[in-house]
């Protein structure tokens, strides 16, 4: 058993193709194959399950697959500690984060972190946060932005910021006169939120009792600006959170109403797999959260 044959195991189980694989990993399929092959017959157990068109890991691959992607961030440890002066924050760093998230912190926190790492280009995926829990977990990704509480096995995280949310009315609905709005009011609205695979949907039910009581599903959108533009038409009324209503999404048929205490919100941090070798980069993210000048967020001390 060899690292590379480890690491072509990972290759096809993150591809779930032996072509992709090889192409990824820079040799032929045939010498990824056969390499593999000689490494479940040194196990004497099957690691992928070879179908017409798809590769399926077995149920023990699943485990194996696992351990193997253990066993080469620990080999990059040593790599790293053998370079005392190697700097962590040269290189891509494959970043994940919400979809609630990304559109409205990412347009500042990027030329941020660009200055604080000029050598660390982003590979950026927006998704949700059940899938970017699987790249995590399966090393696609280094670093996912996601909210709090999130506790997986395997899995450090550190607290970024507190966020608000706020109610988003017509202009002319009667909400949109009041200066702070219980929570308890939206029970009796059309309350439009994402739909049930999206994390901020389950974060506005918990902090907003009354409205999860009274929602069974509710209306649903794709996206938070497909809902804004939803409530604009005056189909409803819909919930925020203050990240994504800075000046520069104002939009003159809608009202943004505060919430009275106790005030609904969120908290957001990182994730990142125990085994990752470059925890700067990690650091050198939340530094740059940290100099964020968006209003609204309460930046959480060390």
């Amino acid at each position: 058993m060899t690292l590379t044959e480890l690491q072509y195991v990972v290759a096809v189980a993150q591809e779930g193709h032996f072509g992709r694989a090889a192409d990824r990993v820079s040799v032929t399929q045939p010498a990824l194959s056969l390499a593999i092959k000689k490494l479940e017959d040194e196990l004497g157990v099957p690691i992928f399950d070879r179908r017409k068109n798809q590769v399926v890991l077995t149920p023990l691959g699943e485990r194996i697959v696992q351990q193997a992607q253990r066993v080469l961030e620990e080999a990059e440890q040593i790599k790293l500690l053998a370079a005392q002066g190697k700097n962590q924050l040269i290189g891509p760093l494959r970043f994940g984060v919400i979809a609630t998230v990304g559109p409205y912190l990412l347009p500042d926190l990027v030329p941020i972190l660009h200055e604080r790492a000029t050598q660390m280009p982003l590979e950026i995926e927006e998704n949700l946060t059940v899938n970017l829990t699987a790249m995590l977990k399966s090393g696609k990704l280094d670093v996912i932005m996601i909210a709090l509480p999130f506790e997986e096995p395997g899995i450090f995280t550190r607290a970024l910021y507190d966020e608000p949310f706020k109610a988003v009315v017509p202009a002319d609905h009667p909400f949109a006169k009041k200066s702070r709005l219980d929570s308890r009011a939206l029970s009796g609205e059309r309350v439009l939120l994402p739909h049930a695979g999206h994390c901020f949907r389950q974060q506005v039910l918990e902090t907003c009792p009354e409205l999860s009581r009274s929602d069974a599903e509710g209306l649903q959108g794709r996206s938070l600006e497909t809902i804004r533009q939803m409530v604009a038409s005056g189909l409803g009324i819909t919930v925020m959170p203050c990240s994504a209503l800075t000046a520069k999404h104002h939009n003159k048929r809608l009202a943004v109403v505060d919430f009275g205490k106790p005030v609904p919100g969120r908290r957001i941090g990182l994730a990142w797999r125990k085994g990752f070798t470059r925890p700067d980069a990690v650091t050198a993210i939340q530094e740059s959260v940290r100099a964020l000048k968006l209003p609204g967020l309460d930046m959480i001390k060390d």
